[in-house]
């Protein structure tokens, strides 16, 4: 087993603008250094007051095809590539303030949220990151749709993904597997985007959802493929897939030794394994950032 890496922030805020894909607004991310053992909270700006909202699958509220948290009634949307880009690149600290409820979606990968990132650069702390060791399998959803955690072979987590995506023929049966650091984080996974078939996105169209995504915003999936846009990899829905998992399951706020493997599973799914990881290992849902530090 090896000794425990320390904590890490960044070195100075950086900002990433951008536009809600429900919402259509404008939005500005910005992220913030944090001291030791703060892990990762939301700050809503635009409130009047700044408001805290804390990292925990105990947050997860249930909104289509997206990752929500609500803690005391305010909340964050679509928050799993921004959690994905700061546990892909082990950032354990870090404020992100937003002046709306949804996060930008940008191209609908963690892209710009690494390329911030990387910018200003990121540094070590004093004390070492909490981990989590998954001592026997486990699982969650049913006979079709799964995701499952076992013990590590190596110390990492291993993120594989098999899914048959039936709207999208052009799309098929994809699997892809991947030892997760922040050098294949950066290289295999950051780059990949979401991903939707038309008749989908035209159904949310008619009812004054993503009115200004474009198919250059992500990938939209028509009868020959997708839409003004090309594959960055063969594979690449299911590569986005899992960052998704890296990004949920970074709602336990640790550092994961795991062998996941997923089956068709989503967004909920995801957070449940991440709820039961934390009760293996015996770790309290964490809502001390938002009842002790200040928002100056």
């Amino acid at each position: 087993m090896t000794v425990a890496r320390r904590q890490r922030t960044i070195r100075r805020p950086v900002s990433v603008d951008g536009f809600g894909y429900f919402s259509g607004r404008d939005i500005c991310v910005e992220f913030r250094p944090a001291p030791v053992g703060a892990g990762v909270t939301f700050v809503r700006r635009d409130l009047g007051v700044p408001t805290r909202v804390p990292v925990s699958p105990a947050f997860r509220i249930d909104m289509p095809r997206r990752t929500t948290l609500e803690w005391r009634g305010v909340r964050v949307q679509m928050v799993e590539h921004v959690l994905a880009a700061l546990a892909g690149l082990h950032v354990d600290n870090c404020d992100v303030w937003v002046d709306a409820e949804e996060m930008p979606g940008c191209d609908g990968s963690a892209q710009a949220f690494v390329e911030a990132i990387d910018s200003v650069g990121i540094v070590e702390q004093e004390d070492v990151v909490r981990q989590i060791r998954v001592e026997q399998a486990i699982r969650v959803g049913d006979a079709d749709v799964w995701i499952e955690a076992r013990p590590a072979r190596r110390d990492a987590l291993s993120v594989t993904f098999d899914f048959d995506y039936a709207p999208i023929p052009e799309i098929g049966r994809q699997s892809f597997g991947l030892v997760v650091n922040p050098e294949s984080f950066r290289s295999e996974l950051a780059s990949c985007r979401t991903f939707i078939d038309e008749a989908t996105a035209r159904g949310m169209a008619k009812r004054g959802i993503g009115l200004r995504v474009t198919p250059q915003n992500l990938l939209i999936f028509g009868a020959n493929g997708p839409i003004e846009n090309a594959l960055r990899f063969p594979n690449e829905c299911v590569r986005h897939k899992v960052l998704d998992v890296v990004g949920d399951l970074a709602l336990t706020g640790c550092e994961i030794f795991a062998e996941v493997i997923a089956c068709r599973s989503g967004h909920k799914l995801h957070a449940e394994l991440a709820r039961k990881l934390m009760e293996q290992a015996e770790i309290p849902q964490r809502i001390d950032a938002a009842e002790t530090r200040m928002c100056a």
